[in-house]
């Protein structure tokens, strides 16, 4: 299975990449919003990449982190959204704020992303609310330090550790008297706000 793809940029398009591995030129398609995310043309790039392989055609499509892949894949799997629609969506929201409106279920900021109506934003709620970071508030049984479930389900989302943790800490002293399951979705919700802006 094709995981990632290492080489040098030769190509840089609206929403498509060209990396040379050494005489192989390889062609991905990707989200106008992340092409900045892997390097200048002439810098060495790690590409994250997906095949779509059906009868009529063969196409990549390349991440610059194993996160956004991972929320692409979760959007694919939601009924009447392709390899395609999932890319405009990845292109119109960051997927750290499109898990957060999904969290939320904040419909309004959903149906602000070009192609997203209501009833595909409800699909979406439906569909991959709590799935798009394997490390959910609440989900894993040890932590390493106070709230450190919600500081790894962050990072896995393709922040920075050390940002990630002061965000955290800053959100639970402003989080008041919350206490269990409400107190995590509090302090997830405050941070992923804070690293999003």
């Amino acid at each position: 299975m094709l995981n990632s793809v290492r080489g040098e940029i030769t190509e840089k398009r609206f929403d498509r990449l060209r990396v040379d591995t050494g005489g192989v030129e390889w062609e991905f398609l990707v989200s106008a919003r992340s092409i900045d995310a892997f390097g200048r043309v002439g810098e060495k790039a790690r590409v994250f990449a997906w095949l779509l392989h059906t009868e009529k055609d063969m196409r990549l499509f390349g991440f610059p982190t194993e996160a956004e892949r991972e929320v692409f894949l979760q959007l694919i799997k939601v009924d009447g959204i392709g390899p395609k629609a999932a890319l405009k969506i990845l292109t119109g929201i960051p997927h750290a704020e499109l898990a957060l409106a999904l969290e939320t279920e904040d419909l309004a900021r959903l149906e602000r992303v070009p192609g997203l109506g209501h009833k595909t934003s409800q699909k979406l709620v439906l569909a991959l609310k709590g799935k798009l970071v394997s490390g959910a508030p609440g989900s894993s049984p040890a932590k390493a330090g106070p709230h450190e479930d919600i500081v790894r389900a962050l990072v896995e989302m393709g922040f920075e550790r050390k940002a990630t943790a002061a965000a955290v800490k800053e959100a639970a002293r402003e989080a008041g008297a919350l206490s269990g399951q409400a107190l995590e979705q509090e302090l997830f919700r405050r941070a992923l706000v804070a690293l999003s802006a």
